[in-house]
């Protein structure tokens, strides 16, 4: 009988140039904090009962930002978790605020961008984050001053890796020629398919992409050949969504959120579940359905 975690049955992937190995699947916090990822959660210990759960399963990669509640999350992760195993990996995002009727408020001045740092240093007791990812607004956005930023807080040692978020290919080539970058973190999905290019791209260079919104955007026509393939196999179409996304390239790795630790043992069920190349093919062609 295999001592294999769930989680660890997609796989592992090593972060490029680190000693930092980690399950593919991992778990996304945000869902954590209350409605809309804001305030406090309706049942604080469910909350921390999750993430225990989620190391038991074998997750061993938790993505956090000190913006979510704000500091809801981190919080709860320190609460239920600390002090840390050496084998978890936390990473956390910055770049972004909330005001006081829960709006997001992008600002990547460097002030701020240290203060980020900081906070997620201070709230989760940490002395160094081992990945941070710096979060853009969009195509047009100047992401040369803010990675100057990253690296010169890298080189300080507050943080050791750097990943961006929210990018498209030129934007991501500017940020690999300031600092090495080891993650990509971009909305992308069965049916959101713009980063396709970019995720064969990365996975040459051995870095990986974390989607983002896994399992949202569908069309009701998309709903329902999802579902089909998903009934045939005996599956959820969640379930589904995600083994579709392990599949589609060794470099992905996802970061799944819930607040319900029965929907954290699906979620992390899909790791393990295969798909046919008949299923795998029409799960391929659900993003040209309108």
């Amino acid at each position: 009988m295999s001592n294999q975690s769930p989680a660890a049955a997609a796989g592992r992937f090593t972060f490029p140039g680190t000693s930092i190995s980690v399950n593919r699947m991992g778990y996304g916090a945000m869902q954590l904090a209350g409605p809309h990822v804001f305030g406090e959660p309706a049942n604080p210990e469910e909350a921390r009962a999750v993430l225990r759960e989620a190391l038991e399963l074998g997750i061993d990669h938790i993505d956090t930002s000190d913006f979510y509640g704000p500091y809801v999350t981190n919080r709860l992760i320190r609460e239920a978790l600390f002090p840390y195993p050496q084998t978890l990996t936390l990473v956390t995002k910055i770049g972004a605020w909330r005001d006081d009727k829960g709006g997001w408020i992008l600002e990547r001045t460097p002030d701020f961008l240290r203060k980020s740092v900081e906070d997620n240093l201070e709230r989760l007791g940490l002395e160094k984050m081992a990945i941070v990812n710096l979060r853009m607004a969009g195509p047009d956005d100047d992401i040369a001053a803010p990675m100057r930023v990253m690296r010169q807080m890298q080189e300080e040692g507050l943080l050791d890796h750097i990943g961006v978020s929210t990018v498209n290919a030129a934007q991501l080539r500017i940020a690999q020629g300031i600092a090495p970058v080891v993650c990509v973190q971009n909305h992308y999905n069965l049916v959101h398919r713009d980063d396709d290019a970019m995720i064969d791209a990365l996975a040459e260079d051995g870095i990986a992409f974390v989607p983002y919104f896994p399992l949202g955007g569908f069309t009701p026509l998309q709903t329902e050949e999802l579902r089909r393939v998903a009934d045939e196999m005996g599956q959820s179409p969640q379930s589904v969504a995600l083994a579709w996304l392990l599949n589609r390239s060794p470099n992905i790795l996802l970061i799944p959120g819930t607040s319900q630790r029965a929907h954290l043992r699906a979620n992390v069920a899909a790791a393990a579940l295969p798909l046919s190349a008949e299923h795998r093919s029409r799960l391929n062609s659900i993003a040209n359905m309108r």
